[in-house]
């Protein structure tokens, strides 16, 4: 991916865990890689067409500067959060920070912390099988959409499929979306969670009605197994009420660890059904 470069911008600013840090104020000294696609600006000339880092530069100066926080991890990492939000075509951006004058009695020439930030792309799953199940649906898009670290791209049709697991229920009605996100996958987790709880979603039955229900089905090409998270979700290939909105929206999407694309496994799902 392309890179623009911001090397040792000089901030005197008041960040630092001891009091005369915060009232003195002292040094900073920020470098900054970001990563975007420069292809049209190097072919137009455009200036509206790449990232001005002239402007960025400014905007990393005024937010270090008016900001106040104990420690500079706090500060790369709010500052990260802000630029990517701020600037749409800014994919990643790498950050370190220097603090030349840190309050230690040793003779160093610096200490600093580094960063390093992106979107990411999830792949979320939908159910509702209570109430208003449309209305559950569309509320879990809207919830998730006018988060700031979410962007929700993509939506597909909903479908209407016989309960899983637990028979003893009404039909689901069932979607996918695609999910541009700041957050982190347990961060993502706990964001459905209480969107389901907001849902008035009851836990008391396993694969059980409910009013609303979210599941992670991928996240990036990430890999994960622990006792709250699995990704890619297991079951994901196995379900045909995933794979159908799913291969809608994103047919060509990879499952990590079978590396066959949701168009491919829903095509196999078929043939042994």
């Amino acid at each position: 991916m392309d890179k623009i470069n911001i090397k040792n911008l000089e901030v005197y600013a008041y960040h630092g865990v001891y009091p005369e840090e915060k009232k003195r104020g002292q040094v900073f000294v920020i470098s900054a890689v970001l990563y975007t696609d420069l292809s049209a600006a190097g072919k137009t000339d455009d200036l509206t067409k790449t990232l001005d880092y002239g402007e960025i530069s400014r905007q990393i100066k005024s937010f270090v500067m008016e900001s106040q926080f104990d420690l500079i991890e706090t500060v790369a990492q709010q500052l990260a959060e802000r630029l990517l939000l701020q600037y749409p075509t800014l994919d990643k951006v790498w950050l370190e920070i220097k603090k030349p004058n840190a309050p230690l009695e040793l003779s160093l020439e610096t200490v600093s912390v580094e960063v390093e930030r992106c979107w990411h792309m999830a792949y979320i799953g939908l159910g509702s099988n209570l109430g208003d199940r449309a209305e559950h649906l569309r509320f879990a898009v809207h919830e998730l959409d006018k988060i700031a670290a979410c962007t929700v791209l993509k939506v597909s049709s909903l479908i209407s499929t016989p309960p899983y697991g637990y028979e003893a229920q009404g039909d689901f009605l069932n979607g996918c979306l695609i999910l541009k996100t700041l957050l982190s996958p347990d961060e993502l987790l706990d964001t459905l969670l209480a969107i389901e709880n907001k849902a008035g979603r009851i836990r008391d039955v396993r694969w059980g009605p409910r009013t609303l229900d979210l599941d992670i089905i991928m996240y990036d090409d990430l890999i994960v197994s622990s006792e709250r998270l699995n990704l890619p979700h297991i079951e994901m290939h196995k379900r045909d009420f995933v794979l159908r909105p799913l291969c809608e929206i994103a047919p060509n999407a990879v499952h990590p660890i079978l590396r066959k694309t949701v168009a491919g496994m829903l095509g196999e799902l078929r043939i042994e059904n």
